[in-house]
């Protein structure tokens, strides 16, 4: 069963989001690398993060969904009609992928090593 493991919050503006979501809510967000910033929302919560929106995902929020092999949910999900916006990418501990499905909704894969 995929799980979903955390979130992403897209933005053309990622500095101010930051900013409004510690002052809202009290995220503690870091410092970004490469465009990205890891948010702590407290206790028991799912990773998340914010990030300066790619081209194909400007704006909006993605999960993210862990499965055992990332080949076969790729598969599985273009069989049932969606659409690989950003194949397999391949990072030091994970791979991640971000597709659409056929109702346009973006979400994540996630393979851990």
């Amino acid at each position: 069963m995929g799980k979903v493991i955390g979130f992403e919050l897209n933005s053309q503006e990622p500095e101010k989001a930051a900013a409004f979501y510690e002052n809202v809510f009290g995220w503690n967000v870091s410092e970004p690398q490469w465009e990205y910033s890891s948010v702590n929302t407290g206790e028991k919560s799912i990773e998340g993060g914010i990030s300066k929106g790619p081209h194909d995902f400007p704006h909006g929020t993605r999960i993210q969904i862990e499965v055992p092999s990332i080949d076969e949910a790729i598969a599985k999900a273009k069989d049932e009609g969606a659409k690989v916006v950003r194949e397999k990418m391949d990072f030091d501990n994970f791979y991640l992928a971000y597709l659409v499905d056929p109702t346009g909704v973006g979400f994540g894969l996630v393979e851990k090593k």
